[in-house]
């Protein structure tokens, strides 16, 4: 064997450059093409899209006087905006069992009876409700997007009776 092809061997890196050189270019144009795919296919909005972060406190409290008026009501509850994001008024529904023959409106928080919320405004920290409940009502706080592709539930409770 002869020790100057042997030399040569060792010192040639001619064919590593461009071999590395395509698989970069390879990668790079894998990358490009997934961002882009992504924001073409709308991937990137869907992403940025959560739902709102809010607390809820609830408050019932028995009520003899609107037991009397017959329409399955025997307390009255209190449903608080405690604290986290503001959500549009139109966006926020109290859904589920009232326990009570006349549930209000359609349960759209602007709808409810005892709201200070007018249709486009926002519900923030500090801001209640007081819908006329029976005793044994299982309701839920409902955060859903005016297109209604998207929703959440923020918070439940159920009566004493539930």
């Amino acid at each position: 064997m002869d020790l100057t092809n042997l030399k040569e061997l060792l010192t040639e890196d001619d064919a590593v450059s461009p071999v590395i050189g395509v698989i970069l270019m390879v990668a790079i144009t894998v990358i490009l093409a997934a961002v882009i795919a992504s924001f073409v296919l709308g991937l990137g909005d869907t992403a940025s899209q959560s739902n709102p972060q809010a607390s809820f406190s609830w408050d019932y409290e028995a009520n003899s006087t609107l037991a009397g008026l017959g329409k399955g009501m025997d307390g009255n509850l209190t449903i608080t905006h405690d604290g986290g994001d503001s959500i549009t008024a139109q966006e926020l529904y109290i859904r589920g069992n009232w326990d009570a023959s006349d549930p209000p409106g359609n349960g759209q928080w602007n709808n409810m009876p005892g709201s200070s919320v007018s249709g486009g405004s926002d519900v923030s920290a500090g801001q209640s409700i007081d819908p006329g409940v029976g005793s044994a009502y299982d309701l839920r706080v409902i955060y859903e997007t005016q297109e209604g592709d998207t929703s959440a539930t923020l918070a439940e409770d159920t009566g004493p009776d539930a």
